[in-house]
């Protein structure tokens, strides 16, 4: 009852009339049901089922064009009672789908309400005559289909998996062509043959041998259903009070109702609006092209009826559609290309943004609306601009019957609205297709200027490497010791591994730790110095105190920062010169302690074009592809470590000052 509670309470007019039967004199036992579910659980769930079936289609079919001019007492008592009867009678033939028989019987004259709907002026008068086989002559001569077969043909629209479509085109067949038919089958047809039969007088003999049920069965049947019926029609709301009174035959059409346009009006507009709004959720909802353009397509063709559709996209020149959502039975014209220049149909309502129809036999047509009619196999085509603002993006292309086309200008604001849904979605899609290029291509250029560094850095200590094995094969052609030379090669070798596995994230940072600067500076001067790496032309010398400098952080940054700098420095100094490594001690800015660190050099100063973009990625004029990185590299680290770095250049020389922040500053502030 829960779950049942859950599904009625979406309808508003269900749940309403649920409650209004439980609290009915019928029902009311122990005060009034407030809840739902409580309501349910009184009803009990056969009363449920009739209740939610009869509701369901006497307000799906009430509302059929027409149906408000026409007092429909008589057709609904007549459908109520063959419903009632196939009901029970599916219970004396142990038939085990009982709401299916309820539901056919209810339906099994909804051909009528179809026929009066298409074609009011000529079907009112025969709605009105008594439903046998004189009515099927008299549709057949001037509709050319029965209200059977009309039935028959709504129902089998619904793709159901059942013979309620064969129960509703066969209730007037001679009883020998159904008497080993399906069972539903021959239970409509009893249950129709009953419906308008009096209940006080005797059923013709054998009637119920087509069921195998005796004739007093069915008389029993019979004669209960007439109160079932009443308390049905009660609950939908049906007053026919008065009726038996009113011959069928002399039954009047009720006044036409005078329609307000202006309300008319508003109330399409309204329900357009809200189709639309619903259309536009569903279709943003969709993912990728493909699927968006598949449910454009499918909800084209289930909203508006129409036989099978295409959607054509504008090509990258603006001057050809091109197919590009075309169902499984199209694709012939998958990439079938339709240019604008042609003029015709399809071109002007791509142009002129408008609703175009194209029929077969009407006027001249272009070769691709020619090739578009065949392969449809259709007599008319209707053209729906999809265009948002005033740019048309593409065209959905649909086949139809031309006895249709007048319905579909009718609702021409409508279609413009689906069209300009589905505009709305495929531009969003673009712009999401968009910024999903812009990521990629940023993590692309993140990716290769990651890489960059990283060859960058690592490139520093294989250079010390090189030249330190240089060195040890001096020493060792000298019978030298070399184990200050070893210790060096293995830490660089570390260091490289470092650098690259810290950038493919395979090992968790280095965590931080106190670390002497000094010694990390001596031991990089003395490598320098040492190694092979340092020109003869090129003298470097540090000034590095006696007292601690502990900072708080890891040796491996620190090392790359002034490595860099080093390097850098070296390599200004083409012509020889001076380089200088100072710990000036702590100094204080904004009340922090910090040592201040120089690397000086006496070359001819940085370029205007360096200095402008100091510590960003830049082309640099030095040999390599991953030349200027160096300095956005040190930038980065410096702030790692919260310090921070400044630069100093003219023609007498560069100096870099980097501050880090002391751990125990026992120097005072210069």
């Amino acid at each position: 009852m829960d779950e049942l509670a859950k599904l009625i309470a979406n309808d508003a007019g269900m749940t309403n009339r649920v409650l209004r039967i439980a609290n009915s004199a019928a029902y009311q036992r122990g005060g009034r049901k407030v809840g739902l579910v409580q309501a349910l659980t009184t009803l009990g769930s056969d009363m449920i089922k009739t209740i939610v079936i009869s509701e369901s289609v006497f307000q799906t079919f009430n509302g059929f064009s027409h149906a408000g001019s026409i007092d429909l007492r008589h057709f609904w008592k007549h459908s109520l009672t063959a419903a009632v009867l196939a009901r029970d009678i599916a219970k004396g033939m142990k038939y085990p789908q009982v709401e299916e028989a309820y539901l056919a019987g209810l339906l099994h004259d909804v051909g009528r309400l179809a026929l009066l709907a298409a074609a009011p002026d000529v079907y009112c008068a025969n709605f009105l005559t008594p439903d046998d086989d004189k009515l099927c002559a008299l549709e057949n001569r001037t509709l050319h289909i029965s209200h059977a077969e009309a039935g028959a043909w709504l129902i089998d629209r619904w793709n159901m998996d059942s013979f309620l479509a064969d129960s509703i085109l066969y209730h007037h067949e001679e009883v020998v062509r159904v008497n080993t038919a399906h069972p539903l089958i021959r239970i409509v047809h009893l249950a129709h043959l009953m419906s308008d039969h009096p209940t006080d007088t005797p059923l013709p003999a054998n009637t119920g041998a087509i069921c195998q049920m005796s004739d007093s069965d069915l008389l029993v049947i019979l004669q209960g259903a007439e109160a079932q019926v009443l308390k049905s029609a009660d609950f939908l709301g049906i007053d026919l009070s008065g009726l038996e009174e009113l011959p069928v035959a002399a039954a009047q059409a009720m006044p036409v109702p005078v329609v307000n346009p202006v309300q008319q009006r508003l109330t399409e507009e309204i329900r357009n609006r809200a189709l639309t709004t619903e259309l536009g959720q569903l279709f943003s909802r969709q993912k990728g092209d493909t699927q968006l353009l598949d449910s454009v397509r499918q909800n084209a063709r289930v909203l508006f009826d129409l036989d099978d559709t295409v959607v054509f996209l504008m090509n990258g020149s603006g001057q050809a559609l091109v197919g590009v959502s075309v169902g499984e039975q199209r694709q012939r014209l998958a990439d079938f290309s339709i240019p604008l220049a042609g003029g015709g149909g399809i071109a002007e309502s791509v142009i002129q943004k408008r609703l175009q129809f194209i029929e077969q036999g009407r006027g001249l047509l272009s070769m691709s609306e020619s090739q578009l009619l065949r392969a449809f196999g259709a007599p008319s085509l209707v053209c729906l601009p999809i265009c948002v603002g005033s740019r048309c993006l593409g065209l959905l292309v649909g086949a139809l019957e031309a006895w249709r086309v007048p319905e579909l200008k009718r609702q021409e604001k409508l279609l413009l609205s689906f069209g300009s849904e589905a505009a709305v979605a495929l531009e969003a899609a673009a712009l999401a297709r968009g910024e999903i290029d812009r990521r990629i291509a940023k993590t692309r250029e993140d990716h290769l200027l990651q890489s960059r560094k990283v060859v960058h850095e690592a490139n520093n200590p294989l250079s010390i490497i090189k030249n330190y094995l240089g060195v040890l094969d001096d020493k060792l052609a000298r019978q030298e010791p070399v184990v200050g030379e070893l210790s060096i090669l293995n830490e660089e070798i570390d260091r490289v591994g470092t650098i690259i596995k810290d950038f493919a994230r395979v090992i968790p940072p280095t965590p931080d730790t106190i670390v002497e600067v000094n010694k990390v500076l001596g031991d990089i001067v003395r490598l320098f110095r040492e190694s092979r790496f340092l020109p003869a032309s090129v003298q470097i010398s540090a000034q590095l105190p006696s007292q601690p400098c502990e900072i708080i952080g890891a040796v491996g940054p620190l090392k790359q920062i002034f490595v860099n700098l080093i390097k850098n420095a070296v390599e200004a100094l083409p012509k020889g010169g001076r380089i200088e490594v100072v710990n000036n001690g702590t100094v204080r800015r904004n009340g922090v302690d910090y040592f201040e660190l120089l690397i000086k050099d006496t070359g001819p100063g940085l370029p205007d074009e360096v200095r402008s973009k100091l510590f960003t990625p830049v082309r640099s004029s030095k040999a390599g592809e991953n030349r200027g990185l160096g300095l956005s590299i040190v930038h980065g680290l410096v702030q790692k470590l919260n310090g921070l770095i400044n630069c100093k250049s003219s023609s007498l020389g560069t100096s870099f000052e980097v501050l880090l922040p002391a751990h125990h500053a026992t120097m005072a502030v210069k």
